[in-house]
């Protein structure tokens, strides 16, 4: 598969660009600047790309099979990541093309009968961290209300941290996955791992899927 990466550099992105390669897919890797260009394996392609233009991101679309993109803002810029998925959306309309969004957990409901999210229950979020939850919530609704982009949405589970390639771990939609000591954890190596299954087997159209240990 032509399986382009936006946002190639960041933890997720460079861990999608690694896993796809092993896989033997053809990766074109979206970057900001130079300096990203000599961040990527060598055997990949790289473009310097301001993805605020929809047409732009059409244009990187051209002769792929599929798009994957973690794209993430700066902390303080949390909110615009949204006007970003927006264009990645536009772009992929306009191309025909399917993209899988990585977003955030914010969405996902609590488990054992919970009436809240991730995002509204008072007590389950770092201070630090709600800023980047109300923009992934928001993200997420975007996506939820496009029809006429081919998109996926990507949750990782609460704690997603550099960590192993385990190539084990369960999938889910709309509740977050804890283990039997009730954490809710993925590596960042996984993740990477579902999103590529995901780039292959397309079983989330249209929809949101979460993973998990």
């Amino acid at each position: 598969m032509k399986i382009v990466v936006f946002g190639a550099t960041g933890d997720v992105g460079s861990r999608v660009v690694n896993e796809a390669v092993m896989r033997g897919h053809t990766v074109k890797a979206i970057v900001r600047n130079e300096a990203g260009l000599s961040k990527l394996p060598q055997s990949v392609t790289g473009h310097i790309m301001d993805v605020s233009n929809p047409l732009d991101v059409a244009e990187a679309l051209s002769g792929t099979d599929v798009a994957i993109s973690s794209l993430r803002t700066p902390k303080g810029r949390e909110g615009e990541v949204i006007a970003l998925t927006r264009s990645i959306l536009k772009g992929a309309a306009i191309a025909g093309q399917r993209v899988i969004i990585v977003g955030g957990a914010a969405r996902l409901r609590l488990p054992n009968g919970s009436p809240h999210t991730v995002l509204s229950d008072p007590d389950f979020l770092p201070a630090d961290t709600v800023p980047t939850a109300r923009a992934s919530f928001a993200q997420f609704e975007l996506c939820a209300s496009t029809s006429e982009a081919e998109w996926s949405y990507a949750s990782p589970s609460a704690l997603l941290k550099p960590g192993v390639r385990r190539g084990k771990f369960r999938r889910g939609t709309d509740t977050l996955l804890v283990d039997a000591r009730g954490n809710s954890e993925i590596s960042m190596e996984d993740f990477a791992v579902a999103l590529v299954d995901e780039a292959q087997t397309a079983q989330a159209k249209q929809a949101a899927f979460t993973v998990g240990y």
